[in-house]
C-alpha cells in the first residue's frame, strides 16, 4: 500500500509524468479505495487547484484538453460524495485562497469574450455550484465581502448578456454554447456520486459527446440556478457586515447598475421568447427578483443612514439642531450617488436605459417609503416631509421637463441634481413619455398611499411646498400634454386625489386637454379619461363646487375649437356618474349650472350667430368669396358649441330632482326664472333659423334672375349651400333639443309643484276655450313642421325628426289630459293626424339591419340609429297612440314587429346598446301587449298570414278545403282578414280529424319551410294567451292543431346540405308546447264548443302515432326526441286537468281518450308493425309515444283523486284499465331490449319512470278501495312480479357503474314508491298471523338493502358536487317513506350507519366521499317527519353529530381545495340541523361550538363560484342561529360577530375596485353577498337587546376595513345602507367613544359616514316615526 501511495503522489508532483497520465492517476486516486492517501480528499484538491492556477500564471504549460480535463476533474470533485461526506462529519477540508480569484477572471473572460472563452461556462458554474454548497469550501468568498461583491456582480452580467441574446435560430447561440466541452476522461461517475441539487443535466464526462442545444438551454437555466444561489449567499453576507457605508460604497459602485438591469430584464420579458427559450420558471425569476430587491433595499436604505439621507434631503432650517456634534457618520450625499449611478449610460443598451432608470425610480420610493416612511408620533411629520424630498428628487431625475422646478425652502446644495447630468435639453421620445408617465404615477400612487401629504401641515408649518410642486408637476402635464397616453389621465386622477387645489389654478386646462378636445378614441385612453373625469366630477361634488367646475367647463367649450369636430362631450360612463352626481348636489347649485349653460348661449353663441349672419349678408352685398366661406367655418363652430351646450343642458335637466310641493319657495323662483330665460333663448335661436331660410330663399331667388355666374362662382356657391345646410342642421338640434327640454321639465314641475306656474299656460290667454284652442294649433303647428311660429326642415338631420316627434307626442298628452277637449270631435282627428305623424309609416319601411344599435341617449341619434329610436318612440308609447290609429296602422305595426323578431337579432349590441329587435322582443314579453287588444289581434292575425304563406307555398300532396282558402288568402282575397272568415272553423276541425284518423298529410314541408315555421311558432310562444280574444285564440288553435295533424317535414333534394333531422321533431314540439299554452288562456272554451276535449286528445295522439308509424321520426337523436316525449306529456296533462278543474264531461271525456289507448288497435299497431316491417325502427319510435300518453293520462287522473267520490270513482275506473293496458306494453319493450331490436330510443330512465307511474296509479287505487277492507278483500298489486324485479335490477345497477343522472332520480323515485307499496300491503298481511313473520322480513330486507345502496350512491366519485345537489331531493323522498312509519329497530341501524360515516379517520386517510354521504345523509334526514321515538333519538344524539362535524368542518379548512365539495356541505348540514333544531338544544354550548366552526371555513384566495358558496354556507349558518337560538345570542353574540366580521371582511376585499373587473361576470357574486350582509345588519339590528353593547365596536369595524379598500359603488350602497342600522343603535355616548377613539384616517371615514348617516338615513327615519304608533 505504500508502494500505491509514494508511487502516485511522485509521479503526480514528478515534472518528467506527461500531464495526461497526471489526470489519469489523479482519476484513479480519487475512485479506487486502495489508494490510501493520507489526507487524500485535500492532497487532490489541492494538486488540481495547484495545477490550474500555475497554468493560468503561465508556470506550467500542458494541452487545451488537459485543462478541460482539470476542470472538469474539479467539478467531480467538489459534487462527490466521498468530498461531501468528511465535510459533514466535521473534517477540515478547504480550497486554496486564490482559487476565488481564479474563478473570478474565468467569469470575467466569459462575460466579455465575443467568440468564446477557453473553456465551458457551464463546467465553469457547476464549480462555483459546488464551492457554494458548502460552508468550509465557500469560505473561500464569504470570509471576504469584496470578493463575494465581485462574484455577484460578475454573475449578473453573465445573466444579463444571456437575457439580452436573441432566440436561437440558424447560428445563433447564447453565451453558454460559446466553447463545446472536451472532457477525455475515463472517470467511473458511477463512483463519484453527486450530492448536489444540482440538475440531471449535470456536464459529461465523456469526450465523445458534444453537447446539444437542448444541454446548452440547461446550462442557461442552470445560470440563474447558480445566481440564485450566489444571491442568497451574498445576502447572508451583506447581513453580518457591521460598517454600513461600505456595503452601501460597494452596493452603489459595483452592484446597482447590474442588479437593476437584471430585475428590469426579468420583469420586462417574463412571457418573452427569451424566457421559453432559456426555459427559466417564473418562480425562479420571482425569487432572484425578490432577493435583488432585498439586496438594494438593505444596502441603500438602512436606519443607520436616516441622518445622512435628512442632511442631503431636509432643508437646513427643519434639520437643524438634530445632529451630533460630529455630523453624519454615513455616506455623503447618498441620493446623488445613487441617482447618479442610475442616470450614467453604458451599464446597458442605449434602448434600455430609460426604461430601467424610470421602473427602478418607482422601486426605489417603494423601499423608501417602507424604510423611512414611518416613525414616531413626534417624528411622523419630519418623516413624512424626507420621503417628499426624495420624491423631489426622483421626478426630475425623469427627464420630464422639471428640472427648472426649485423648491423655494430647498438648500443650495441640491440644486446639482442628476437630471443635469444627461443633457437637459434632449426631448423625450413619445416612447420615453409612455415610460416617463408610468413611472411619474407609480410614484405619486405610492405618496399617496402612504399619505405623506397632509395639506394642512404643508400650508402652515411648510410654505406648501409640496403644494408647490405638485402644482409645477401639474403644470407640466399640460405644457407638455399626452392626452393619447393613459398613464397621463391617472396622473392627473392622483394629483386630484392628493389635493384639488393642485390642479384648481389650471382647471380650463385640465377640461380642455382631458375633456373637451380629447379626441383619442382608443379602449384603453377611453377608459383612463372616464375614470379621471368621473373622479373630478365626484372630486367638486363632495366641495359642493360643482358649478365653478361647470363654469370652468362652458368657457372652455366656448373656446375656438382645436379641431372641426369635437368628442361627445358626454359619453356613456360620464353621463352615469354626472347623473349620480347632480342627485348629490343641491338643487340650487343645479339650477346654478343651467343658468350658466344659458348665459353662455346668450354671451359666446347667439351673439357669434347673429353677428356672423349681418356679416355674410354684406359680404353677400359686396361679393367677397372668400370671406364669405370663413363665415359659414366660423358659423359652423359656432353651432357645435351651441348643441354641446344644448346637450350638457338637457342632461342637466333631466338629472335634477323635480319640484314638488314640498319645495321651498326660493327654489320655486329660481327655476321660474330659469325656465324663462332658458323659453326665450329658445325663441331666438327659433327665430334666427326662420330669418336665415327666409334671407336663404331671397338670396337664391335673386341668383336666379342673373345668369352670368362662372362655373367657378356655381361651385363655390355649392359648397357654400352645403355648410349652410350643416350649420342649420346643428342650430336646429340644439334648438328643438332645448324646447323638447323645456317642454318636458315645464310640464314636470307643472304637476308636482303647485306653486309653480306653467309657462306654457301663463302666455295664453284666461279663457278655458282659447287656451284649449291655442294647444290644438300648436299640435297643427307640429305637424307642419312649425315650432314657436319657426319653420324647421325635417330633411335636415333625424335626430330633429325625433324630436319633433317628441314634442308632438308631448302636445298630445296634454290635449289628452283636457276632458272638454278631448270630447270634441276636431280633437279626435287632429290626435289622428299626430299620431300618424309620429308612426311615420314610410320611415318604417327601411330594411332592418343587424348592424343598428342605439345607446338610448337623444342627443346620439344619428342616420344609422334613427330607426331605433324612432321604435324606441313607439313601442314605449304605444298605449298612448293606437286609440288614434286605424286598423291598417296598427297591422303595420304588427307586420313590423313580427318582421323585425324574425331577423333573429334580439341580442343587446356593445355598452347594452338598444336594437329593433330587442325592442321588439321586450314589447311582446311585457304586460302592456295584452293590454292593446287591437295590436295583439293585430299581430296574431300578422302570424297568421305569414302561416298561410308557408303552408301554401309548400307541396301539397292533397288539397283540403282549409288548404283552399289558405290559397286564397295568400292571393289577396282575405289578405289581413281573420282565419274565420277564411273558412268555417267546423271545416277545418273536420279536416283535423279525417288527418288524424286515415293518417294522411295534406302539405310536404322542406327544410327551410320547416325553419320559418319554427322561427314563426317561437315569436308565437312569447304571446300571453290570455291577451287573446276568443276568436284569435280559437283560430290560431286551430291552425296549429292543423299543422300537426296534416303537415309533414321531408327531407329538400335540391339542397346540397343534408336535412337537418332535429326539425323534423323540433317542429311538432314547438306546436305541441304552444297549443299547452294555450290552453291556459281564458278564453279557451270556444275552443272546446268546436272539438270535444276527448276528442282532442285523441287527434293529437293519434296524429303523432300516424308520424311515427310512417318513419318520419327514424332519424331522431335521442335528446330531441326526448323533448318531444315532454312536450307530449305537458299537452296531455294540461288538457286533462283543465277537463276535470272545470268539470267539462269529465266522463264522456276521459272515457274517449281511454277507450282509444287501451283499444286493441291501438295497443297492437306498434307490435304488428315490427313484425311487418323489414325496418322496425319505426314502429319501436311509436312505443315511447304510446307509453307517454298513458303515463301522462294517469298521472294526472291520479294527482286529482280526492276532490268528490264520484269523480274518484270515475278516475279509479279510468285508472285500472289504462294500468292494465300499461303492463303488456312494458314488458313489450323490455323483451325487445332483451331480443336486442332497435330500442336505444327508450332510455332506461322512461321505462323508470313509466313503472314508477304504473305502481302510483295502483297505490293510489288502493287507497280508495282500503274501505273494502271491512268486507275480507286483500289489497294487492297488479304487477308485483314486474316491480320486485324492477326493484332487484336497481338495486344491482344503482351505484354498481356510472350512470346517467335522469336514471338515477327515476330509480330513487321508484324505491320509494315501491317501499311505500311493500310497507302497505305488507301490514295487510299482518292480519294474516301466518304471513307475519314473512312480511316483516321482507320489509326489514328491503329496508337495509336500501338504505346500503343510498349510502353507496352517495360515496360514488363518479358524482360531481352537482349531481349530489340534484339527487338530494329525490333521496330526501325515499328517506322520508323510510322513516316515515319506521321501527326503532331500523332506525338504529340508520344511525349506526351515520356514525361509521361520520369517522374522522376516514377524511385524514382522503376518503372524504365516504364521509360526505353520511353529513348529507344527516341533513335530509334532519328535514323528515319521523315518529316519536325516532325524533328522540335523533335529537338525543344531534350534539354529539354537530361536535363531529364541527371537527370535520376545522380538519378539512386547512385544505382550500376540500372547500367546495366537502367543507361547505358540512357547513349547510350543520344549519339543517340548527334550522330544525330549534327549541331541542338545551345547551346552548353545542351552538357556540358552530360558531367556532364557522371561523375556519376558507374565504380567501377563493374562484367567484367557490367564494360564493362558502359565503353563502356561512352567511345562512348565522342566520339560522339569530333566527331559531335568539336565546344562546345573550352569550355568543361576540363570537356571532367575529365570523359576520370575517364576511364582511372579505366582501369587502373582494368587492374593491379593481377596473375593468368591475362590470363581468364575476361582480354579480360580490353584488349578491353585499345583499346578504345588508340583510343581516337589519337581522342584527332587530334583535338588538343582544348587541347593544356591541353596536359600537361593529361600526368600529366597519370603518376601520373601509379605510383600507376604495369598494365599488353598488357594493358601497348596500353596505352602507346595512351599517346605517347599527348606527340606529348607537346612543351619544357611543357615537363620542368612536370620533375621540378612532385613528386619524379611520376617524375621517367615520365623519363621512356619520355625516351622510344624519343627513341622509336619520332624517328619513325620523320622518318616518310621525306615523308610526
Amino acid at each position: 500500500m505504500a508502494a500505491i501511495y509514494s508511487g502516485i503522489h511522485l509521479k503526480l508532483k514528478s515534472p518528467q509524468t506527461p500531464w495526461e497520465d497526471k489526470l489519469k492517476l489523479a482519476r484513479f486516486a480519487w475512485i479506487s479505495s486502495q489508494c490510501l492517501l493520507p489526507n487524500k480528499e485535500q492532497v487532490l484538491l489541492d494538486w488540481c487547484t495547484h495545477a490550474l492556477t500555475g497554468w493560468y500564471n503561465q508556470k506550467v504549460g500542458f494541452s487545451q484538453n488537459v485543462l478541460d480535463g482539470l476542470w472538469c476533474y474539479l467539478d467531480d470533485l467538489l459534487h462527490s460524495r466521498k468530498l461531501h461526506t468528511p465535510l459533514k462529519q466535521g473534517k477540515t477540508i478547504s480550497l486554496r485562497l486564490n482559487m476565488a480569484q481564479l474563478l473570478l477572471d474565468r467569469l470575467q473572460e466569459c462575460s466579455r469574450a465575443a467568440t468564446g472563452p477557453p473553456m465551458s461556462v457551464s463546467t465553469l458554474l457547476s464549480v462555483c455550484r459546488g464551492v457554494l454548497s458548502s460552508p468550509a469550501l465557500s469560505s473561500v468568498f464569504t470570509t471576504k465581502y469584496e470578493l463575494m461583491v465581485d462574484l455577484l456582480a460578475k454573475l449578473c452580467s453573465l445573466a444579463c448578456r444571456e437575457l439580452q441574446q436573441p432566440v436561437l435560430t440558424g447560428s445563433c447561440q447564447p453565451v453558454t454554447e460559446c466553447l463545446q466541452t472536451q472532457h477525455g476522461s475515463d472517470l467511473d461517475t458511477s463512483q463519484t456520486e453527486l450530492i448536489t441539487e444540482s440538475p440531471p443535466h449535470h456536464p459529461q464526462l465523456d469526450s465523445d459527446k458534444a453537447p446539444s442545444k437542448q444541454k446548452d438551454k440547461h446550462s442557461s437555466a442552470n445560470l440563474f440556478e447558480v445566481l440564485l444561489q450566489v444571491l442568497s449567499g451574498y445576502l447572508s453576507v451583506q447581513r453580518q457586515q457591521a460598517n454600513p457605508n461600505r456595503v452601501f460604497s460597494l452596493v452603489t459602485n459595483q452592484l446597482i447598475q447590474p442588479l437593476v438591469l437584471l430585475r428590469h430584464l426579468l420583469t420586462s420579458g417574463e412571457h418573452a421568447p427569451s424566457h421559453t427559450h432559456l426555459r427559466l420558471r417564473q418562480q425562479l425569476c420571482r425569487d432572484i427578483r425578490v432577493k435583488i430587491e432585498s439586496i438594494i433595499q438593505l444596502a441603500l436604505f438602512p436606519s443607520e443612514h436616516l441622518t445622512s439621507y435628512k442632511e442631503e434631503l431636509l432643508p437646513s432650517k427643519e434639520d437643524s439642531g438634530k445632529r451630533g456634534p460630529g455630523g453624519a457618520k454615513g455616506p455623503l450625499k447618498p441620493v446623488s450617488a445613487i441617482l447618479c449611478k442610475l442616470s450614467a449610460q453604458g451599464y446597458c443598451e442605449p434602448s434600455l436605459h430609460y426604461s430601467v432608470k424610470s421602473n427602478t425610480y418607482s422601486l426605489l420610493f417603494k423601499f423608501f417609503l417602507e424604510s423611512y416612511g414611518k416613525g414616531s408620533r413626534e417624528s411622523e411629520e419630519e418623516q413624512r416631509m424626507l420621503c417628499f424630498y426624495f420624491l423631489t428628487r426622483l421626478v426630475p431625475a425623469l427627464d420630464v421637463g422639471l428640472d427648472g422646478h426649485s423648491l423655494s425652502s430647498a438648500k443650495a446644495d441640491q440644486s446639482v441634481s442628476v437630471s443635469t447630468e444627461s443633457p437637459p435639453d434632449s426631448p423625450c421620445s413619445p416612447e420615453s413619455w409612455s415610460l416617463a408617465l408610468l413611472a411619474v404615477e407609480s410614484l405619486l400612487s405610492q405618496a399617496l398611499s402612504a399619505d405623506i401629504y397632509n395639506v394642512a401641515a404643508d400650508r402652515i408649518r411648510h410654505k406648501e411646498v409640496q403644494l408647490n410642486f405638485y402644482r409645477a408637476l401639474g403644470q407640466m402635464f399640460f405644457n407638455q400634454a399626452q392626452p393619447i397616453i393613459p398613464a397621463w389621465y391617472r396622473c392627473l386622477k392622483v394629483l386630484l386625489s392628493l389635493n384639488h387645489l393642485i390642479l384648481g389654478p389650471d382647471l380650463d386646462q385640465l377640461l380642455s386637454s382631458a375633456w373637451v378636445n380629447a379626441d383619442c378614441m382608443e379602449a384603453r385612453v377611453q377608459r383612463a379619461r372616464q375614470f379621471t373625469l368621473c373622479s373630478l366630477l365626484q372630486t367638486y361634488t363632495k366641495l359642493r363646487q360643482l358649478p365653478r367646475l361647470f363654469s370652468e367647463l362652458l368657457s372652455v367649450i366656448c373656446q375656438p375649437a382645436l379641431d372641426d369636430l369635437r368628442p361627445p362631450l358626454l359619453s356613456e360612463g360620464i353621463s352615469s356618474s354626472f347623473r349620480t352626481c347632480l342627485l348629490d348636489t343641491p338643487a340650487s347649485q343645479g339650477l346654478e349650472i343651467c343658468s350658466l349653460v344659458l348665459e353662455s348661449i346668450k354671451k359666446y353663441i347667439l351673439p357669434d350667430l347673429v353677428k356672423e349672419d349681418r356679416e355674410a349678408e354684406k359680404m353677400e352685398i359686396d361679393g367677397v368669396g372668400d370671406d364669405e366661406v370663413k363665415v359659414d367655418q366660423e358659423r359652423d363652430c359656432a353651432s357645435l358649441k351651441l348643441f354641446s351646450l344644448s346637450q350638457l343642458l338637457h342632461a342637466v335637466l333631466f338629472s335634477l330632482k323635480t319640484l314638488d310641493n314640498a319645495s321651498p319657495l326660493p327654489l320655486v323662483r329660481q327655476s321660474q326664472g330659469l325656465m324663462e330665460e332658458m323659453q326665450r333663448v329658445v325663441k331666438d335661436l327659433l327665430q334666427l333659423l326662420s330669418a336665415e331660410k327666409v334671407e336663404f330663399s331671397s338670396v337664391q331667388r335673386t341668383q336666379r334672375k342673373g345668369k352670368k355666374n362662372s362655373d367657378h362662382k356655381e361651385s363655390q356657391k355649392a359648397s357654400d349651400s352645403e355648410m349652410r345646410k350643416m350649420w342649420e342642421q346643428k342650430t336646429q338640434e340644439a334648438a328643438l333639443l332645448l324646447r323638447y327640454t323645456w317642454v318636458e321639465v315645464d310640464t314636470l314641475f307643472h304637476i308636482h309643484c303647485s306653486k309653480y306656474t306653467s309657462l306654457d299656460s301663463a302666455q295664453t290667454a284666461a279663457g278655458s276655450e282659447i287656451e284649449d284652442r291655442s294647444l290644438l294649433t300648436r299640435i297643427e303647428g307640429l305637424l307642419s313642421c312649425e315650432v314657436e311660429d319657426s319653420v324647421v326642415s325635417l330633411s335636415c338631420s333625424p335626430m330633429s325628426c325625433l324630436l319633433l316627434k317628441l314634442l308632438t307626442l308631448q302636445q298630445m298628452k296634454k290635449a289628452l289630459l283636457d276632458t272638454h277637449l278631448v270630447a270634441e270631435q276636431s280633437t279626435a282627428a287632429l290626435l289622428n293626424k299626430a299620431a300618424l305623424f309620429i308612426l311615420a309609416k314610410e320611415e318604417l319601411e327601411v330594411s332592418l339591419d343587424g348592424e343598428q344599435v342605439w345607446g338610448g341617449q337623444i342627443d346620439s341619434v344619428n342616420a344609422s340609429s334613427y330607426l331605433i329610436a324612432h321604435w324606441y318612440l313607439l313601442t314605449s308609447n304605444l298605449p298612448l297612440l293606437s286609440p288614434y290609429l286605424s286598423g291598417e296602422d296598427v297591422g303595420y305595426v304588427a307586420n313590423v314587429l313580427v318582421g323585425s323578431l324574425l331577423s333573429r337579432q334580439t341580442e343587446r349590441g356593445k355598452d347594452g346598446c338598444l336594437t329593433v329587435s330587442l325592442l321588439s322582443s321586450q314589447l311582446l314579453q311585457s304586460s302592456i301587449l295584452p293590454e292593446l287588444p287591437s295590436l295583439f289581434s293585430a299581430t296574431v292575425c300578422s302570424l297568421t298570414q305569414r302561416i298561410f304563406s308557408v303552408l301554401v307555398a309548400a307541396h301539397t300532396p292533397k288539397v283540403c278545403p282549409t288548404l283552399l282558402a289558405f290559397q286564397e288568402a295568400v292571393k289577396g282575397q282575405g289578405q289581413g282578414q281573420p282565419l274565420s272568415t277564411l273558412v268555417k272553423k267546423e271545416t277545418i276541425v273536420e279536416d283535423i280529424l279525417t288527418s288524424s284518423k286515415t293518417g294522411e298529410v295534406s302539405v310536404l314541408l322542406t327544410d327551410k319551410q320547416t325553419k320559418e315555421l319554427v322561427n314563426l311558432l317561437q315569436i308565437l310562444t312569447n304571446l300571453n294567451p290570455d291577451g287573446m280574444s276568443s276568436e284569435d285564440l280559437t283560430s290560431i288553435f286551430l291552425l296549429l292543431l292543423f299543422m300537426l295533424s296534416s303537415t309533414s317535414c321531408h327531407s329538400d333534394q335540391t339542397t346540397v346540405d343534408p336535412p337537418a333531422s332535429g326539425d323534423v321533431v323540433v317542429f311538432p314540439e314547438k306546436l305541441l308546447i304552444i297549443l299547452a299554452r294555450l290552453l291556459e288562456g281564458k278564453n279557451f272554451q270556444g275552443v272546446l264548443k268546436l272539438i270535444h276535449g276527448g276528442t282532442l286528445l285523441q287527434a293529437v295522439v293519434s296524429s303523432l302515432l300516424w308520424h311515427s308509424h310512417s318513419g318520419r321520426f327514424v332519424s331522431t337523436s335521442s335528446s330531441d326526441w326526448l323533448d318531444l316525449i315532454k312536450a307530449v306529456q305537458g299537452f296531455i296533462g294540461s288538457l286533462v286537468q283543465l277537463i276535470i278543474v272545470r268539470n267539462s264531461s269529465v266522463r264522456l271525456n276521459l272515457e274517449q281518450f281511454a277507450s282509444y289507448l287501451t283499444s286493441k288497435e291501438v295497443a297492437s299497431r306498434p307490435v304488428v308493425a315490427s313484425v311487418a316491417e323489414p325496418d322496425p325502427g319505426a314502429s319501436v319510435q311509436s312505443i315511447p309515444l304510446l307509453l307517454t300518453s298513458l303515463t301522462s293520462f294517469s298521472q294526472t287522473m291520479t294527482s286529482h283523486l280526492g276532490r268528490s267520490k264520484t269523480m274518484d270513482q270515475t278516475l279509479i275506473q279510468m285508472l285500472a284499465r289504462t294500468t292494465a293496458s300499461l303492463g303488456p306494453a312494458v314488458e313489450s319493450v323490455l323483451k325487445m331490449q332483451i331480443v336486442g331490436q332497435p330500442a336505444s330510443i327508450l332510455s332506461q330512465a322512461f321505462v323508470v319512470e313509466v313503472v314508477t307511474v304504473m305502481l302510483n296509479c295502483e297505490l293510489s287505487a288502493l287507497s280508495v278501495e282500503e274501505e273494502k277492507k271491512q268486507s275480507g278483500t286483500q289489497l294487492t298489486l297488479g304487477h308485483i312480479t314486474l316491480y320486485r324485479g324492477f326493484c332487484q335490477q336497481i338495486h344491482k345497477e344503482i351505484s354498481s357503474a356510472p350512470r346517467p343522472m335522469d336514471f338515477l332520480v327515476a330509480s330513487l323515485h321508484f324505491l320509494s314508491a315501491f317501499y311505500q307499496a311493500v310497507q302497505r300491503t305488507g301490514q295487510e298481511r299482518e292480519e294474516e298471523r301466518e304471513e307475519e313473520k314473512k312480511g316483516g322480513n321482507e320489509l326489514d330486507e328491503l329496508y337495509i338493502q336500501t338504505l346500503q345502496n343510498v349510502h353507496r350512491l352517495l360515496t360514488a366519485p363518479w358524482l360531481s358536487a352537482t349531481d349530489l345537489c340534484e339527487l338530494e331531493p329525490p333521496v330526501q323522498e325515499l328517506l322520508r317513506y323510510l322513516v316515515e312509519k319506521s321501527t326503532t329497530s331500523q332506525f338504529n341501524l340508520l344511525l349506526l350507519m351515520i356514525r361509521e360515516g361520520l369517522d374522522t379517520g376516514k377524511l385524514r386517510a382522503g376518503n372524504y366521499r365516504e364521509v360526505l354521504s353520511a353529513v348529507i345523509i344527516i341533513k335530509l334526514l334532519s328535514c323528515c317527519q319521523l315518529p316519536e321515538p325516532c325524533s328522540k333519538a335523533l335529537w338525543l344524539i344531534a350534539p354529539q353529530i354537530i361536535s363531529a362535524m364541527v371537527f370535520l368542518v376545522r380538519s378539512s379548512s386547512h385544505d382550500i381545495s376540500l372547500t367546495l365539495p366537502f367543507t361547505i356541505p358540512v357547513v349547510m348540514s350543520m344549519t339543517s340541523l340548527l334550522r330544525q333544531g330549534e327549541g331541542l338544544f338545551n345547551n346552548p354550548h353545542h351552538v357556540i361550538l358552530i360558531l367556532g366552526a364557522l371561523q375556519s371555513v376558507p374565504l380567501d384566495h377563493l374562484t367567484p363560484v367557490v367564494y360564493q358558496s362558502a359565503f353563502l354556507a356561512v352567511h345562512e349558518a348565522l342566520f339560522a342561529i339569530i333566527q331559531c337560538h335568539p336565546q344562546v345570542m345573550l352569550n355568543a353574540a361576540p363570537s356571532f360577530l367575529n365570523v359576520f366580521h370575517r364576511l364582511l371582511t372579505s366582501v369587502m376585499h373582494e368587492g374593491r375596485q379593481r377596473g375593468d373587473s368591475d362590470t363581468g361576470p364575476d361582480s354579480e357574486v360580490y353584488l349578491q353577498c353585499s345583499r346578504l350582509i345588508e340583510r343581516m345588519y337589519s337581522h342584527i339590528a332587530a334583535v338588538a337587546e343582544s348587541f347593544t353593547t356591541l353596536s359600537a365596536f361593529m361600526v368600529a369595524e366597519y370603518v376601520t376595513e373601509l379605510q383600507k379598500v376604495t369598494l365599488r359603488p353598488d357594493i358601497k350602497l348596500h353596505l352602507t345602507e346595512g351599517i346605517y342600522r347599527i348606527l340606529d343603535l348607537c346612543m351619544e355616548q357611543d357615537i363620542k367613544f368612536l370620533t375621540a377613539g378612532l385613528q386619524m384616517g379611520v376617524r375621517e371615514v367615520f365623519n363621512e359616514l356619520y355625516g351622510s348617516y344624519t343627513h341622509y338615513h336619520k332624517a328619513q327615519r325620523q320622518g318616518e316615526d310621525k306615523y308610526t304608533v
